[in-house]
């Protein structure tokens, strides 16, 4: 068994159906392969019965960690529940699972933290079919455009050294999106790949609107695809009106018949679109310099942390 401690941080909303499963598959392979471990559950206001069957489920007096229940006091969502779970973890790795839905083999996460060991500081799983098409186009794109060396896509779970933490914190107090800033820290990662089991969709409603607004947060903050889309936009309407000034002089010369007034109305239409879109231009050029200096800070709100388990 590894003596080194590490922390689980599990991400719950709405789970009754799952936490169960993960209770009985992943807390056994953590515990037989650490001597010291703590899980932390992050409820993120969950309406249905995930605290009782997870209270259930660790009673029996089996697990021999500290296991704590972290409740916001409102939803949070995934990644300010997850920033939570991970500033009270203590341990000198972290695990963090976005999802309690297991659909790979308990082996993945002892064979995760050996991969880390071997000289890298974050280690990923991710399922081998990609994920759905729209993360698959989101991740191509951000990845093209990303400002950092490292490439992300869909994640179950991954395992981080304290360096990487300690790390990541040191870049900024708000952290908007985990596996970006994770990319972006400029240590070394690893990523594993499985095949899903059991047919079981890793997919939440609710979440859909708070990963598009997500992503294109993301898209700010961590790339320049905006910038560039503003900068081609620019330079078209640049041509636009460069092309339509010649015209313009070519019938003035040539005395053709036109409606009075039309090629200068062109003209000024389109040169106020070139000037709106570099205008647009310099303002993400400015808000991408100060966010490459500063984050912002964001405040999660915490309603209360239960112990319902204790080192043994």
């Amino acid at each position: 068994m590894e003596k080194k401690f590490v922390s689980v941080v599990v991400y719950l909303y709405n789970d009754e159906k799952n936490i169960e499963e993960f209770i009985s598959t992943v807390l056994p392979e953590v515990q037989n392969s650490f001597e010291h471990y703590e899980a932390i559950f992050v409820d993120d206001k969950s309406d249905d019965k995930t605290i009782e069957r997870l209270k259930e489920g660790v009673s029996n007096g089996r697990y021999t960690g500290m296991i704590s229940i972290v409740k916001m006091e409102n939803y949070q969502g995934l990644e300010a529940s997850m920033n939570a779970g991970r500033d009270i973890a203590i341990g000198d790795f972290v695990y963090e699972f976005d999802t309690c839905i297991v659909n790979y083999d308990a082996g993945m996460i002892t064979e995760s933290f050996e991969l880390l060991s071997k000289g890298n500081d974050i280690v990923t799983v991710s399922d081998s079919k990609g994920g759905r098409l729209s993360s698959r186009m989101f991740y191509g794109i951000f990845n093209t455009y990303s400002k950092s060396h490292g490439n992300i896509c869909t994640e179950t779970f991954r395992i981080v050294s304290r360096r990487a933490i300690n790390r990541i914190k040191s870049m900024g107090d708000y952290i908007p999106y985990r596996k970006a800033v994770y990319a972006a820290c400029g240590l070394n990662t690893k990523r594993l790949y499985y095949t899903a089991t059991g047919g079981k969709k890793i997919k939440k409603e609710k979440q859909t609107y708070e990963r598009m607004t997500l992503a294109m947060d993301s898209f700010i903050y961590f790339t320049n695809f905006l910038e560039r889309v503003s900068t081609i936009l620019s330079l078209f309407f640049l041509v636009s009106t460069v092309g339509l000034l010649i015209y313009a002089l070519v019938d003035y010369i040539k005395n053709k018949s036109a409606i009075e007034g039309w090629t200068s109305l062109i003209c000024f239409i389109s040169f106020g679109f070139f000037g709106i879109f570099l205008l647009l231009t310099i303002l993400l050029k400015y808000m991408s310099t100060m966010i490459n200096l500063i984050f912002k800070k964001q405040n999660y709100l915490v309603s209360s942390i239960e112990k319902v388990g204790h080192e043994k």
